[in-house]
This record gives C-alpha cells, sequence and structure tokens, in this order.
C-alpha cells in the first residue's frame, strides 16, 4: 500500500464559499476547499496506487481449491474483481461522499481461500462473506458497531492488523518460490527452505527479487503507484524472459506471462451469484461456521474503520472534537461492500488505504470516488492484460503491504502494558505461523482475557470480549472433546 502522494493541500478554510451549482453543493466540493480538477487527479491517483489488486486477487484465490477440487476461474476472478470494486467505490462516492475507494481486501481474500474454501464449496465460502457483510449491516444499523470496536483494546487491534500483514508476507514468498515446503520425507523440523531446493535458482525466481526490489524503492522514493508500476515493469521483463528463455510449462505456475491475441474482452460474469447463504454451515457446523463467519467480519471490520478514520483525518473531513460526521452512513457502505463482494466471488470488498494517494492529490469528495469507480468500470473490458500476468510479477506487492502494514501499526502498541503487549504479539506471529488469520485472533482474544484476570485487572475487560474469548476456547478444545 503506498504512502500518499506529499503534495501540500490547503486545508479546508474556516468560511467555505457558497456552491457555485448543483454538483458544487452535493458534494460539498467549495465547503472542502476542494476543486474539480482536484477530485479528478485524486481519482486517478486512487486507481493507480491500487489497481493490482486487480491480479493480485485473482491469483489469490485462483490459486486455492475448495473441499471438492474445484478452481475458480481466472477470467471470470478478474471481472468479480472489478464488478465488486466498481460498484462498491461508486457507491461510497454518490451516497457516502467521501474520497474512499473499495476492493477485494488483501486479507480476509486469503482467510476465504486457505480456511473457508478448503473446507466446504466456494458458493459456501461466498456465502459466509455475504452473511459477514449482513452482520456489518446490522451493527451499523444498531450502533452496535461503534460499541463492538471499542471492545478492543487498540494494541490488540493493532497487533491483529500486524499479524495480517506478516501472513500477507509469507503468502507471497511462498506464492512466488522465494521460499517452499520442505517436503515431509525431508525428516527434518525445518518447515520452510530457501527456494525449491535451498537455493535461488530460475528465471521466475529472479523476476520476483527484482520485482521486489523495484518496489520498495519506488516506495522509498515516494513514486504514486509505485505497486502497480512495479508489477507492469515485472510483467513485461517476465513477458521477455518467457519468449527468450522458452521455459517449461510449469515454471511460472497458474500464469504463463504470454501476450493475449486480443487484450480487450467482454467480460465474464459467470461468478455472479453463485452464492450458497447457510451451505457451508452444512459442512463445518454450527460452531466453526460462525467462527468462519465472525473472522471475515472482524478481518473486514477493523480494516475498515481504520481506514476510514485515517483517511478522513488526512482529507481534513473530521470535526472539533475528532469525530467524522456521518461516518455511520460510510460503515454502512462499507458492510454493502463486504456483501456485495461476496455476491460477485471476489470475497469482501472493504475500504483501501490507497485511498490517502488520492486525498494527497487533493481529493476531498466522493467525486473523486466516481472517477475511481468509472475507472474500474473501463477495466471489465481488459482481462486478457491482467490474466496474463504471472505470480512472481504480482506478489512483490504482497511483501511490501506487508511492510506497510507493520510499520504503520507496530509503533501504537503500548509495550509497557504487558496485559497488551502479550496478546498483540501472541496474535501477529500465530498468524502467519500457523497460517491461519483465525488463530491469531483467537489466541489474541484469549491472551488479553486471561493476562488481564492474572493481573487482578479483569473488571478492565469488556463482557463481548470474555463471550469471544470463550467461544474461541470451545473451538480448540472440540477435536479433545470429540466433537469434529
Amino acid at each position: 500500500m503506498p504512502p500518499s502522494a506529499t503534495a501540500p493541500v490547503d486545508s479546508v478554510p474556516p468560511s467555505a464559499p457558497q456552491p457555485r451549482n448543483g454538483l458544487d453543493r452535493y458534494f460539498k466540493i467549495s465547503e472542502r476547499g476542494s476543486s474539480v480538477a482536484r477530485e479528478i487527479r485524486g481519482g486517478f491517483a486512487t486507481f493507480f496506487a491500487m489497481a493490482y489488486i486487480i491480479v493480485l486477487n485473482p491469483i489469490i484465490l485462483g490459486s486455492a481449491k475448495d473441499l471438492y477440487g474445484h478452481q475458480l476461474d481466472g477470467g471470470q476472478l478478474v471481472t468479480a474483481t472489478v464488478l465488486s470494486a466498481a460498484f462498491s467505490t461508486l457507491l461510497m462516492g454518490v451516497i457516502g461522499n467521501v474520497p474512499i475507494a473499495l476492493a477485494a481486501g488483501l486479507g480476509v481474500n486469503t482467510v476465504v481461500a486457505l480456511q473457508l474454501a478448503p473446507r466446504m464449496s466456494w458458493a459456501d465460502a461466498m456465502g459466509m462473506v455475504v452473511l459477514a457483510g449482513i452482520v456489518v449491516m446490522l451493527l451499523v444499523a444498531t450502533g452496535l458497531r461503534e460499541r463492538v470496536m471499542n471492545a478492543v483494546p487498540r494494541s490488540l487491534r493493532k497487533g491483529i492488523a500486524i499479524g495480517i500483514g506478516l501472513f500477507i508476507l509469507l503468502i507471497g514468498l511462498v506464492d512466488s518460490g522465494f521460499v517452499s515446503r520442505m517436503p515431509d520425507a525431508a525428516h527434518t523440523t525445518v518447515p520452510l527452505q530457501l527456494g525449491s531446493d535451498g537455493h535461488l535458482n530460475g528465471w521466475p525466481v529472479l523476476v520476483f527479487v527484482l520485482g521486489t526490489l523495484l518496489t520498495l524503492a519506488l516506495i522509498v522514493r515516494k513514486v504514486p503507484g509505485a505497486i502497480l508500476i512495479s508489477i507492469v515493469a515485472m510483467t513485461v521483463v517476465a513477458l521477455v524472459i518467457d519468449a527468450v528463455a522458452g521455459l517449461p510449462t510449469g515454471a511460472w505456475g497458474l500464469t504463463v506471462p504470454e501476450w493475449p491475441g486480443n487484450p480487450v474482452a467482454s467480460p465474464d460474469f459467470g461468478l455472479l451469484g453463485q452464492v450458497s447463504l447457510f451451505g457451508g454451515f452444512g459442512k463445518v457446523g454450527i460452531l466453526t461456521g460462525v467462527l468462519f463467519v465472525f473472522t471475515v467480519l472482524l478481518s473486514c471490520f477493523f480494516d475498515a474503520m481504520g481506514t476510514i478514520l485515517g483517511v478522513g483525518d488526512e482529507a481534513k473531513l473530521m470535526d472539533q472534537d475528532g469525530r467524522f460526521p456521518g461516518i455511520n452512513k460510510v460503515l454502512f457502505i462499507d458492510g454493502v461492500a463486504v456483501a456485495a463482494g461476496g455476491a460477485s466471488s471476489s470475497s469482501a470488498t472493504t475500504c483501501f488505504v490507497e485511498s490517502t494517494a488520492g486525498v494527497g492529490e487533493g481529493a476531498r469528495t466522493g467525486i473523486a470516488s466516481v472517477v475511481t469507480g468509472l475507472l474500474f468500470t473501463v477495466s471489465l473490458f481488459l482481462t486478457p492484460l491482467a490474466t496474463m500476468v504471472p505470480s512472481q510479477a504480482a506478489t512483490p506487492a504482497l511483501i511490501a503491504v506487508g511492510f506497510l502494514i507493520l510499520a504503520g501499526s507496530v509503533r501504537d502498541i503500548d509495550w509497557s502494558d504487558l496485559t497488551l503487549a502479550i496478546p498483540a504479539f501472541l496474535a501477529m506471529l500465530m498468524m502467519p505461523l500457523t497460517y491461519s488469520i483465525t488463530n491469531g485472533i483467537g489466541i489474541g482474544f484469549v491472551s488479553f482475557s486471561l493476562m488481564r484476570l492474572v493481573a487482578g485487572r479483569g473488571r478492565e475487560v469488556p463482557a463481548a470480549m470474555y463471550v469471544v474469548s470463550a467461544v474461541f476456547v470451545f473451538y480448540y478444545a472440540m477435536p479433545a472433546l470429540g466433537l469434529t
């Protein structure tokens, strides 16, 4: 997630001028000290900063198999990813009137691909995403979302965010072939190794290494759209290498870098509506199903809340008390986006922190989101270009995203309070080490409740945290109780 651009933008003037026309009045352009030109520029900046998701989401979801061995089609996944991003971002712009763009969340898509799908069908897994979105909307409608948010300590929320970042980073290293799982026949306690045989070799790995260095260098230079630039550049390099070296089938993995005969094609909506709302509960049981929905909910919940508040603060949309006027409307749209992502089979759609790139260019209103949404709509017809990008060219983005999540969160953990630091530490480590976001969240919650009880501070733990911790304890005890 590239840092926002550094172009200076004046804050909203104390006395905003009168609106010049209906467009100005509806979007509050003058009131927020912006202009149509700034909004358009900001919309483009946000799109180019986050367009990498068009490539990454299909790779993450398309590389997994469901309980029955089925894989989702890459072209259909590109259409689903772009469609949900376009719909949700346009909705946020027109109704929410904030410069926040949305797309399939990196983190929750790994939950769907690696935890839900292997236990059920893809339709069942996407149904649980839709249910999570419905729960988000209900929480907002009843005013409970902010209360639930407040029940989890800030340090633990940051630990969860860091854990997701580390998990994403590990997935990038594995999917690129930079590290690989040690075969069971090796009889070693080391679970991972460098490359496929303990060494780095092969052109695809070189593409990943060069892509990672390029991505990080562009981020250090604060180049807007750093991730997208790197993906495009390394895809070109991969095309040249594959054409000249003539690599064997399977060398690149699922996606071979070959120029399509026709870069423009009609979108394939085959995955739209392929959802079973309650089928997954029949596969994994009620309790496990509820925990899966809860995990998806939590993965979207805190990321979206932090992004909305962060973008709102940078865009000077907060009031004098530090509150975001109209935040419930924005949060409700986020819930709709989660459900829409599941309904399109692109996984949960959520707010992207790359929206700060547009804010840095001057965006202050929903017009920027409308521009970004329209650009995603145009992308619907460029599926062949997106599906030619090999994972080695795209996964450097996961390394960068993982680092930026960690860098933006680790300083906010209160390391002096061990009842907060230990749960945050366990949550952030258990996600990559157990290859499970659910485990990280569960262990973090349970350890927080226990640490506060041991320290004689049990009354400081919200009742909701005790309830959720108890559910996780029961979940972990189910195999020993013979319930799985």
